[in-house]
C-alpha cells in the first residue's frame, strides 16, 4: 500500500481545524447557528442611538405599540428595494399602533438622511454608528428586521428583505394576538 504524500496530511489537518473552528463559530457550544432568530422571545435590546439631528435616544417599544426595527445601510441593494414597502407599510399601519424605525448601520447622518429622503421615507431614521444593533440582533447581513410585540419582546426576526405583504401578515397576526 502506497503512503500518502506529506502535503495530504497537512490538508486533512487544516480541514479538521477549519471544521471544528467553523462549528464553534456558527453553533457556539452546541447551540443552533446564531442569527437574528436567536433573539426571538427576548426583549428588544435598549441601546443608545442618534437621531438625524444629533440627539441621543434609547430605542424602546412604547407600551401597547408594535415596533418594526429595520437595520439597513445606503450601500445595500436589498435595503433600497425593501424601503418603499416599509414606507407603504408605515403609512398603512401607523394609525393602528404600529411604529416603524429605520436604523442605519455605520453611516453618517448626511448619508442616511439623504438616502432616506431620496426614497421618500417618512418613518423615523436613527443612526447606529458603531453597529451595536447589528451585533445585538446577531445579524448575518443587511437588511435585518425585528418585529417587537406590545410587551417589548422580539417576536419575529428576519435576515434579508421583507415585502409589504409579509410585514402586513406578520404584524396583523401580532395585533390580533394581543
Amino acid at each position: 500500500m502506497k503512503a500518502w504524500p506529506a502535503w495530504s496530511w497537512w490538508a486533512i489537518g487544516a480541514f479538521v481545524v477549519a471544521a471544528v473552528a467553523g462549528s464553534a463559530f456558527f453553533a457556539g457550544e452546541g447551540r443552533a447557528p446564531q442569527g437574528p432568530r436567536s433573539v426571538v422571545g427576548s426583549p428588544l435590546p435598549a441601546l443608545s442611538l442618534r437621531t438625524l439631528d444629533g440627539k441621543t435616544i434609547v430605542l424602546r417599544a412604547r407600551p401597547g405599540e408594535v415596533l418594526v426595527v429595520n437595520l439597513w445601510a445606503s450601500w445595500c441593494p436589498p435595503c433600497r428595494e425593501e424601503m418603499p414597502d416599509l414606507e407603504r407599510f408605515f403609512r398603512a399601519f401607523h394609525a393602528r399602533g404600529v411604529e416603524v424605525v429605520g436604523v442605519d448601520q455605520g453611516e453618517s447622518a448626511g448619508t442616511a438622511g439623504a438616502f432616506a429622503h431620496a426614497l421618500g421615507v417618512d418613518y423615523p431614521i436613527l443612526l447606529d454608528p458603531d453597529e451595536a444593533y447589528g451585533r445585538a440582533l446577531s445579524t448575518f447581513g443587511l437588511p435585518t428586521t425585528a418585529i417587537v410585540d406590545r410587551r417589548g419582546v422580539v417576536r419575529i426576526a428576519v435576515d434579508g428583505p421583507l415585502t409589504y405583504g409579509r410585514l402586513a401578515a406578520d404584524v396583523t397576526r401580532l395585533l390580533h394576538e394581543q
